[in-house]
């Protein structure tokens, strides 16, 4: 597997493949900027495991929850914000919610941005402070959720290859962690677990409707049962020990046939 940077270099436009001294059959997943992304997908000519539109379709939460519940899947109680918006519509939005809610940016991953608010007033603050955020033109997607807090809930990553789950991690605060989001990348610790039937045919289910190939499924249980909270479509695959023993067959096998049908 290469690594072809996208970010902090400078190419010519008609010499890109000199830069790489061997053949590529397939892409893995569309970088993050699509600009560049495009640029080099007609450069070399490739399919890719999961393109431009799957990418485009995981990162906007609002969009992806609003598909899944036209289907049926649960989710949790959300309320996209377009910022800036009016304040007395945003305290009423606030003041329907049953207890603590969160806020995340309608984009981003990796628990980026992530705050949980128990009170009018410190959401109002946090409010005010995205809204000056947002004031500067070069913010893309100037929207955030509002989602209802599901506290004590077990944070399930089932990772869905071409269909099929082909594994999951429940992801853990240590016991002297401060905080409550339950992600790899902010300090959560991922313990493989083997998920439930239910659980598997909940993020099956998942990547049928968004048509995404490889995709993690990032879903809470709490009292009342599985809700799935967001998706990735640049799920972590580096982490060996944290997967079955036929994981890396069946990316194989996922590889193999994308670049076969691109072929």
């Amino acid at each position: 597997m290469y690594h072809l940077p996208v970010g902090g270099a400078c190419y010519e436009l008609d010499s890109i493949r000199d830069h790489i001294d061997f053949e590529i059959d397939v892409g893995f997943v569309f970088p993050k900027r699509v600009v560049e992304g495009s640029v080099i997908t007609a450069a070399l000519d490739i399919p890719w495991i999961n393109g431009r539109d799957d990418i485009l379709t995981t990162r906007n939460k609002a969009s992806v929850l609003t598909q899944l519940q036209k289907v049926g899947i649960q989710t949790p109680r959300t309320v996209l914000v377009s910022s800036p918006a009016d304040a007395d519509a945003i305290r009423d939005v606030f003041d329907r919610f049953d207890g603590p809610v969160v806020i995340k940016p309608n984009s981003t991953t990796r628990g980026t941005g992530h705050v949980l608010v128990e009170d009018p007033d410190s959401f109002r603050g946090v409010v005010d402070y995205l809204e000056l955020i947002h004031d500067f033109p070069a913010t893309g997607d100037r929207s955030f959720l509002l989602q209802e807090y599901i506290p004590e809930a077990r944070d399930v990553r089932l990772t869905v290859i071409d269909g099929v789950v082909a594994g999951a991690v429940e992801r853990r605060l240590d016991g002297d962690a401060d905080g409550w989001v339950k992600n790899v990348h902010r300090g959560a610790t991922p313990v493989p677990v083997t998920p439930s039937k239910r659980l598997s045919d909940i993020a099956e289910h998942v990547a049928d409707t968004l048509g995404v190939a490889l995709l993690g499924v990032d879903v809470l249980i709490g009292p009342e049962g599985p809700v799935v909270i967001e998706v990735n479509g640049r799920p972590t695959i580096d982490r060996i020990e944290q997967y079955p023993s036929d994981f890396y067959d069946r990316l194989a096998a996922l590889i193999r046939r994308v670049a076969k049908e691109g072929s």
